[in-house]
């Protein structure tokens, strides 16, 4: 095994930006901590996501705690903040989005059991009080991530990663193999100009 150089990763990354985003948005909702963020940015442009919503008391970029995390991806991963997150969801479920929560709700299943199919559109909540209750009604899926120990939820930037790669495999048909190709190349793609 050889480790890949510098210059060879940057060139395997630029050839993969050409590949198109996912249909999967996220709505960050009332997301108090910039280095979260931040840290959302980041891992959203490593899954591919098409548009990052920014509502409510979330802060935006430009802001250096935001770029410390994120490392730039906050200028590629296109984003928009509205101050009313029920607006933005209303709208995506006029496009046919799915909205779906990171929220521990009694009707919640484990990430890992949803599929995610067509637009899908990813809420995640305030590091403490969760997704607003305002928005529950608009909710179309919520799912949880099982905790084992004495802790009842994860970071809410470590809880997207987990959940937003579980996406990003489940809409490009479980890419398994190494060699950068997919599986399943017939998966819808972004309707969001990039």
């Amino acid at each position: 095994m050889r480790k890949l150089s510098h210059p060879e990763l940057v060139v395997r990354q630029q050839s993969r930006q050409k590949e198109p985003r996912l249909p999967f948005c996220v709505v960050l909702n009332d997301i108090r901590s910039l280095y979260n963020v931040g840290s959302v940015f980041r891992t959203a442009d490593g899954v591919g996501v098409e548009k990052l919503w920014i509502c409510g008391i979330t802060g935006h970029p430009p802001d250096t705690q935001i770029s410390k995390t994120a490392l730039g991806a906050e200028i590629e991963v296109p984003w928009e903040y509205r101050r009313d997150a029920r607006e933005v969801l209303r709208e995506l479920k006029l496009r046919g989005y799915r909205i779906v929560f990171l929220e521990q709700l009694a009707e919640s299943i484990p990430y890992q059991d949803y599929r995610p199919s067509g637009s899908v559109c990813l809420v995640i909540g305030n590091e403490i009080s969760g997704v607003s209750d305002g928005l529950v009604s608009l909710c179309d899926e919520t799912i949880e991530i099982e905790m084992a120990g004495a802790k009842n939820s994860l970071n809410v930037s470590v809880a997207f990663g987990v959940v937003a790669y579980h996406f990003r495999n489940q809409l490009l048909g479980e890419r398994c193999t190494g060699n950068g190709k997919h599986k399943n190349n017939t998966v819808a793609r972004s309707p969001f100009p990039v």
